[in-house]
Formats: structure tokens, C-alpha cells, sequence
């Protein structure tokens, strides 16, 4: 049996506190120990996206301190398991920021590598588009990139794939970005919500009915995006979908 922590991310537990909720119980059902102990509220990564750089080091400070207990800790987010892999270890340098970038893990990642199962078993009858976020995409390489004539391709595009009855549609700009972006959604607004509707008419426009996302932030954008449109699409994070999928 394998122990991991589950860290869970501040606006996740605040906004999606159900993504959280699937992630501790595909993880237990997927065999492995999980602890919930893991004491840091935040990684840091929206001080440090607003440039608040002092902030964002006081605030990894505390999350290093959390991560040298354990061998193994999940998020259920591909942007901020990119922050601890990618910005962390500059700034602040040292064997502590070290072990958290080597020990943390995006969910699907750590289920596919780690655990050893690229591929799940689970029935899931619908039409499903995928929006793999920025940060997991080009930054932790968990799929691929048009700009590098690379097919779409990774963890979560082989779970979904795998599962009994589910359609995964194809989009006309599958990597195109939500518009979310962190801070960028505050400062511009109006371009942010028209990257969402966007991107929503390219999954609306070829029949699905879920759309599903890795990462929670452009999750939660596409939703509000989605509900304030009336729209009948299903929003839903990964662990959400493969948790109800292998029940």
C-alpha cells in the first residue's frame, strides 16, 4: 500500500471543496494510504503570480515545512503542483524545496506514474470534452502541443479514453487557453470571459455534454462562464468524473 498526503489547494477548498472529496476517495479506492495531515494552506503561487514575491516566500516557506514528512503528496491541481515543481526550488534554494518539487504530483500524474496505472477501469456514458490546463500542458508536459505538432496525448487524455461508454470529443483548438490565467482574469476581465465563452463554443459546438478540467481554476472559470450562459454543459473536475466512473 502506498502513503501519500493529500494536499489540497486554498481555492479548492473554498470553491470545489467536492473535487477534494473525490480525490480522497479515488485515491483510497486505487489502494493507497492517505493521509490528511499535510498542514499548509497554500503553495504560494497567487502571491507569486501577482508579483508579490515576499509573500509568496513566506508562504512556500511553510509549505516545504509541511512536505518534508511525507514521500508522496497529490494535488488535485496541474498550476499549482507546477509552482512547487518549477518556482519554488528559486525561491527558496536548499535540500527542503528540493524534496517537495521531487515528491509532488498532479492526481493523474501520480496515478499513472507513481501508482502504475496509466489506465482505469469504469464505465462513464457520455460525450466528454477535455481541457487540460496551461500549467499541466506546457509546463508539467502531461499533454500535448500543437505548436509542437505533437498529438493530444497524456494521463488524463489515456484515463478518459479508457473508460466504458465515453465519447471523448474532439475540439477545433483543444490547447487554447480558458482565459482564467490567475491574476489575468482580474486585470483583464473582458478578455478573460471572452477566452471562456471561447473556448465553451468549441466544446458546445461538438456535442458534449461533460466538460472535464485538471486543473480547478479553469474549472471553476469555464463554470461560472458556462452557468451564467444557462448552459446545460456538465462542468467537472477529473477526480470528480473518474471517482463516479469506478464506483
Amino acid at each position: 500500500m502506498i502513503r501519500v498526503a493529500l494536499a489540497v489547494p486554498c481555492y479548492v477548498d473554498q470553491f470545489r471543496p467536492q473535487a477534494a472529496r473525490a480525490t480522497l476517495a479515488l485515491l483510497e479506492r486505487l489502494g493507497c494510504d492517505v493521509s490528511l495531515g499535510f498542514d499548509a494552506p497554500c503553495c504560494g503561487q497567487p502571491m507569486f503570480n501577482a508579483g508579490v514575491v515576499e509573500a509568496a516566500r513566506d508562504v512556500a516557506a511553510g509549505w516545504l515545512a509541511a512536505s518534508g514528512a511525507f514521500d508522496a503528496i497529490v494535488m488535485p491541481s496541474g498550476s499549482c503542483t507546477h509552482h512547487l515543481r518549477h518556482h519554488v526550488p528559486a525561491l527558496l534554494a536548499g535540500a527542503a524545496s528540493a524534496h517537495a518539487a521531487r515528491v509532488t504530483y498532479e492526481l493523474c500524474e501520480f496515478i499513472a506514474g507513481p501508482l502504475g496505472r496509466p489506465t482505469l477501469a469504469g464505465h462513464f456514458p457520455h460525450r466528454v470534452a477535455m481541457h487540460l490546463g496551461c500549467h499541466a500542458r506546457r509546463g508539467l508536459r502531461l499533454g500535448g502541443a500543437t505548436e509542437l505538432h505533437q498529438p493530444e496525448s497524456g494521463p488524463m487524455h489515456a484515463m478518459l479514453g479508457a473508460l466504458d461508454g465515453l465519447t471523448l470529443v474532439p475540439l477545433d483548438r483543444a490547447d487554447e487557453c480558458c482565459g482564467f490565467g490567475g491574476t489575468f482574469a482580474v486585470g483583464e476581465p473582458d478578455v478573460s470571459v471572452s477566452m471562456g465563452r471561447d473556448k465553451l463554443g468549441d466544446v458546445t459546438g461538438h456535442g458534449a455534454e461533460v466538460l472535464v478540467s485538471s486543473d480547478p481554476s479553469c474549472l471553476l472559470h469555464l463554470d461560472g462562464i458556462a452557468r451564467h450562459g444557462r448552459s446545460a454543459l456538465r462542468v467537472m473536475h477529473i477526480a470528480e468524473l473518474l471517482e463516479e466512473a469506478t464506483r
